[in-house]
């Protein structure tokens, strides 16, 4: 266990990322992902990395991909609004297989909404936010602790999947501060990116194979030499050219697809409480979750059977741990700082008659332990009279 620290979400943010591997950060200031950029601006330059405050949130998302294609670990910060004009990039990312980072901080929407105050509501753009069938990576900790440990996990997983990462946070969890021990340097698993010199010496490379299967190619260092290759977001062949055949568009999305869903199990990570024995369900995340955590307590005490199930991996869903759950469980408690976003993908895991309570916000607070309480404790009515 390393050092003990007092530190605020987004700076835990951007020091994770540069423990991570980052070395390029290109963003916009916007609130409240500011600290970020801030912290990486100050920070970068000490370990000859790079910082560059680009004109607007497309530019700083198109800089980011070109800094990964050239070698580099990349990273960009955001909120709502930034995070909708980054959208066709990121499909370019996805397309072109290029590791990379977004971080979006929510905030009230739509548009400029709620500058200040938190939000979930940009669930669903992470999952669909960019046109055409594609597989998205998103991550979401619920603490300053776990923000520094998971946005290396976003960074490993961005290599080893060759994919854009998201990475979600919340206004209330970008701003506060939390005393955590950081994690030991032994503890701490970084994936490197491959260099030219890795690969073998009569090695023709081809980085967007065909194999559906296989563990994704990783991206090298862009040299002069054999491992240079062509990039392009039209649909195209392993060697990066584009080929606009049937057989070679239909191979190639569904190969962008199944890197990712066929993998969905060991990408999902989640954290459950409580679960065992429970009759009731509680599904909330990020800085909501804390608030769940206390309601359960209480329930407890008043002999109520309630646990909780907390997403860390919004995306891909951990459908065959829910599923499991759900087959077991009386009713759901969905707590969330947007409509119900999240809610109508688990609910499509069952097809049992469940009992559903949403506890939603969407007025710049968060949601009370009390205001979740009130909510199990009314389900449970419900439950007893069905």
């Amino acid at each position: 266990m390393g050092e003990r620290v007092l530190m605020q979400g987004n700076e835990a943010c951007a020091l994770g990322a540069i423990k991570g591997g980052c070395r390029f950060y290109a963003g916009y200031p916007i609130t409240p992902s500011s600290e970020i950029a801030e912290t990486m601006a100050r920070e970068l330059p000490k370990i000859g990395g790079v910082f560059i405050q680009m004109e607007d949130e497309i530019s700083s998302a198109a800089a980011i991909i070109g800094a990964s294609l050239a070698g580099v670990k990349s990273m960009t910060a955001t909120s709502g609004p930034g995070f909708s004009l980054m959208q066709e990039a990121l499909g370019y990312a996805v397309m072109t297989e290029t590791p990379c980072v977004f971080v979006n901080v929510m905030r009230g929407g739509p548009s400029t909404g709620l500058p200040t105050q938190p939000a979930q509501g940009d669930i669903m753009q992470a999952r669909w936010g960019t046109h055409g069938d594609h597989e998205i990576i998103a991550l979401y900790p619920w603490s300053v602790g776990e923000t520094y440990k998971l946005i290396i996990k976003a960074f490993n997983y961005a290599e080893k999947y060759r994919t854009p990462v998201i990475f979600l946070m919340d206004e209330v969890l970008g701003h506060m501060r939390e005393t955590f021990d950081m994690p030991d340097e032994r503890d701490i698993r970084v994936i490197p990116r491959l260099t030219e010199s890795e690969l073998e010496e009569e090695e023709v490379y081809t980085p967007f194979s065909e194999q559906d299967t296989a563990e994704p190619t990783p991206t090298p260092l862009i040299e002069m030499g054999k491992a240079r290759f062509h990039v392009s977001g039209l649909v195209h062949d392993e060697s990066g050219f584009p080929q606009a055949s049937f057989e070679v568009s239909d191979k190639l999305i569904r190969r962008l697809s199944n890197k990712i869903r066929i993998h969905a199990d060991e990408i999902a990570m989640y954290e459950e409480f409580m679960t065992d024995d429970a009759e009731i369900l509680v599904v909330a995340y990020g800085s909501v979750a804390r608030s769940a955590i206390r309601a359960i307590k209480i329930a407890r005490q008043d002999k109520i059977k309630v646990g909780l199930f907390r997403p860390i991996t919004i995306w891909p869903v951990a459908a065959n741990r829910l599923k499991r759950l759900l087959s077991r469980v009386e009713g759901v408690l969905f707590a969330e700082m947007n409509l119900g976003q999240y809610a109508k993908e688990i609910l499509a895991l069952s097809k049992r008659n469940l009992k559903v309570k949403f506890v939603t916000k969407v007025g710049g607070r968060l949601i009370s332990p009390e205001e979740i309480l009130d909510g199990i404790s009314s389900l449970q009515v419900e439950i007893a009279e069905f």
